[in-house]
């Protein structure tokens, strides 16, 4: 099913630049939360406050519930996919060995996958020009990610961590996928909330069959816990969906390659962590190949 871009206006412009460091701050906000608490349950926690949030604006919004069994089934899906799955594996995998930089690159495969499942699944033809912007972007994203992953011992990565992170990304991509094909029937902020009910339907029986009640009454946790809730997931959500549903899916994929750069930028910000030369030439080719493949 070919899909079609909107014309962009000048308030539609801003919201990759809106979408991209709220989107990366949530590295920063895991890295705040994760030794205080069980990173299942806390994962539990915000996607249950996050659909509470949601519908509470939802209905003083009076917005119009989908009218059919489809509207109601395929925003729970996709939030299943991209919420439930691709963050629950992440904070496991990374809770159990998996290092940061690691994870990071695998996550940078997310666009790529994109790109190559987005004609066979949504009849949507990716340009040779919007290919080379993601391949630039995601070697960009992997000039960033070389000083960590330099640091890492390969032969220390956990093999079933790796796998579970694999698993994440393929899940946000086709999460992203299904979200494109069905999602553009269904009110952007009815179909958020329900997609945060499909993220605890995965995530709630995940903590309790592998998590533990490990959540530590601390402001690391709290905070962490309400910038995940309302800026993390509320508003990063609604972003995302509102870009998937103007552009084409390759496109608003790419931006993803810049969620590394951005977020190194924040750690060197608030963490004091060293940027290296090689790190700023990756984030201006990450940078120029999102440039690119959005004007694919």
């Amino acid at each position: 099913m070919p899909t079609s871009s909107r014309p962009p206006t000048h308030a539609a412009s801003l919201l990759p630049a809106l979408f991209v460091p709220i989107w990366a701050t949530g590295f920063i906000s895991a890295r705040a939360v994760v030794p205080h608490a069980d990173p299942l349950g806390f994962t539990a926690v915000r996607f249950t406050a996050v659909a509470l949030v949601l519908a509470g604006i939802a209905l003083a919004s009076r917005v119009r519930w989908p009218a059919d069994r489809a509207g109601w089934r395929d925003p729970v899906i996709a939030g299943f996919l991209m919420q439930g799955v691709y963050l629950s594996s992440t904070f496991w995998a990374v809770s159990h060995g998996l290092p940061a930089g690691i994870a990071a690159l695998v996550g940078s495969l997310q666009p790529l996958l994109t790109a190559l499942l987005a004609q066979p699944l949504l009849g949507e033809r990716v340009s040779a020009r919007r290919a080379l912007g993601i391949l630039m972007g995601f070697a960009g994203a992997g000039l960033v990610l070389a000083p960590k992953l330099g640091a890492a011992d390969p032969s220390g990565i956990p093999p079933l961590a790796l796998s579970v992170s694999f698993l994440a990304v393929l899940s946000l991509t086709l999460g992203t996928l299904w979200q494109k094909r069905t999602g553009g029937r269904v009110d952007l902020l009815a179909g958020a909330t329900l997609q945060f009910v499909g993220g605890m339907a995965c995530a709630i029986p995940l903590a309790l069959a592998f998590g533990s009640a490990r959540f530590e009454s601390v402001a690391p946790v709290w905070l962490g816990l309400a910038w995940a809730v309302l800026i993390n997931s509320v508003a990063g959500i609604l972003l995302l969906l509102a870009l998937i549903r103007r552009g084409a899916v390759a496109g608003v994929a790419a931006l993803f390659f810049l969620v590394p750069p951005v977020a190194a930028v924040l750690g060197y910000l608030l963490f004091g962590e060293v940027l290296t030369p090689l790190q700023g030439a990756g984030m201006a080719l990450a940078a120029l190949g999102v440039a690119v493949a959005s004007r694919g």
